[in-house]
């Protein structure tokens, strides 16, 4: 199931549909077509992918009177490590691009720094020439919303911030940009908005932002109450370290089998299978090293027994 934390994010994406294009542009430096319309389709790829498997969104920017594609952005919202998705982005994009006849962007989205490390690696395809390199907005990228005005025209902007940065020093000035943007919103939105804020910021903004409310804050939409309210907040903190201890030994066998294959080596398939499954950092240290001087890949796991 997914994280409250997932959901959230992939609604922002879906109540404003310039998101990721103003993302991709602002905060990543990429072009992005002058659009006459962002709008939201159907994120089911189930083409060539099973019915489980499908993009978080898919925004398409239109141009022109006849509202042509002229570009459209896979949005991936990512919390931890998942050894599928070098595998399936691929096929998002493509089929995505074949579907809508136009340049197609990978926008991979995480609050995380060590995530955002792991999903900006180079995805290599095997065919020439042919590699991905996802676009991926980690809490560096995210705009420290502050000011009032900018939370008022971009509000989910302003939750994305508080997301990111809402545990930093910042906090407490994103929670009161919020505030008052919330006045603007219709009823759903300021609920769960708010909900998300609040869960967001640092014990101390927290506070100061139930004390300007003039009571005690209770969570206000069953979206939050669902998850949030239950204490899941402490589940996905706790799924956010091991996705960064996940992304550690996924590093470190990576480099193994990199050391290999650049010294010529073949890797037999059972050989990376162990050694993608090792979950012992000091085993995967061991292995770079020997990786240096081995003669054949099998070697390697019989030096330690293996």
């Amino acid at each position: 199931m997914p994280s409250v934390t997932h959901e959230a994010l992939v609604e922002l994406f879906k109540n404003r549909p310039t998101l990721a294009a103003e993302m991709l542009q602002d905060a990543l430096g990429q072009p992005v077509p002058a659009f006459r319309e962002a709008r939201v389709e159907s994120s089911d790829l189930t083409e060539v992918m099973p019915s489980d498997r499908r993009a978080d969104v898919i925004v398409v920017l239109l141009v022109g009177e006849q509202q042509r594609p002229a570009m459209a952005i896979v949005v991936e919202v990512q919390l931890g490590v998942d050894p599928d998705k070098p595998y399936v982005w691929p096929v998002y994009v493509t089929q995505t691009r074949a579907r809508h006849r136009c340049p197609t962007r990978l926008l991979v989205v995480t609050i995380d720094a060590g995530i955002a490390r792991w999903c900006s690696r180079p995805i290599e395809t095997g065919h020439p020439g042919l590699m991905l390199t996802p676009l991926v907005l980690g809490p560096a990228g995210v705009p420290v919303v502050t000011d009032a005005e900018q939370a008022k025209a971009a509000p989910e902007v302003v939750v994305l911030s508080a997301m990111a940065h809402g545990q930093s020093e910042a906090g407490e000035a994103i929670g009161v940009a919020f505030l008052g943007a919330a006045a603007g919103l219709d009823e759903e939105r300021r609920a769960v908005y708010g909900d998300l804020v609040l869960s967001s910021l640092n014990a101390a903004a927290r506070r100061t932002l139930e004390a300007m409310m003039k009571s005690g804050y209770e969570f206000q939409s069953d979206f939050a109450r669902s998850y949030v309210a239950k204490g899941v907040e402490e589940g996905v903190e706790k799924g956010r370290k091991e996705g960064r201890q996940q992304g550690i030994l996924e590093a470190k066998a990576h480099d193994v089998l990199a050391f290999l294959e650049a010294r010529g080596l073949e890797v037999p398939a059972e050989v990376r299978e162990r050694i993608l499954a090792s979950t012992d950092v000091a085993e995967l240290d061991r292995w770079i090293r020997r990786a240096a001087s081995v003669g054949d890949a099998r070697e390697l796991l019989a030096t330690t027994g293996s």
